[in-house]
């Protein structure tokens, strides 16, 4: 089944809560996430420390979010931008709505002595009550997030390696 926006999901039809899955890639990591019967979303970015200096932040976040970016050491902002960034991504992408929530009408906590959580959403007071917001590191210089609305105190995870690559010794 997909829901208005396209957003797929899995449902056996026999009163079993549907199978929520999202998906995530950047550079060479790939992040899956599924949720039974709670809506989810997943990110995952390269961190590119140049990224400060294109004005994204000012352009799409929320003020306070600008705010607290800004006043972080230099030395913190990347980092900062893209854990807010990817909060944003996965809370849209799990509310399967898209960029139809512009966004700059919720907010995400960013600063590192804080947890990933939901801080604010325009029109919907309820809503960061009803979301978990979880940092994802899948390794280093990538930053990701994982959204569920649900109270999930702490996901699952797995790591998966592909074998390595087998060189061909034949001489052609």
């Amino acid at each position: 089944m997909v829901n208005p926006y396209g957003k797929p999901s899995l449902s056996t039809g026999y009163g079993v809560p549907p199978l929520y899955f999202n998906l995530s890639h950047s550079g060479e990591v790939a992040l899956l996430g599924t949720a039974v019967g709670a809506e989810i979303g997943i990110d995952v970015e390269l961190i590119r420390p140049d990224v400060i200096k294109e004005g994204i932040a000012e352009r799409f976040f929320a003020a306070a979010e600008v705010a607290d970016l800004q006043a972080l050491p230099e030395k913190l902002q990347a980092d900062a931008f893209f854990h807010c960034w990817t909060r944003k991504e996965a809370y849209i992408k799990g509310r399967g709505i898209g960029l139809s929530l512009p966004l700059d009408r919720f907010e995400v906590t960013l600063r590192p002595d804080e947890p990933a959580r939901l801080r604010r959403v325009m029109d919907l007071p309820e809503e960061p009550e009803a979301w978990s917001m979880h940092t994802i590191i899948p390794t280093p210089g990538y930053a990701g997030a994982l959204a569920v609305r649900s109270i999930v105190s702490q996901p699952s995870c797995w790591n998966w390696a592909p074998p390595a690559r087998q060189q061909n010794d034949m001489i052609s």
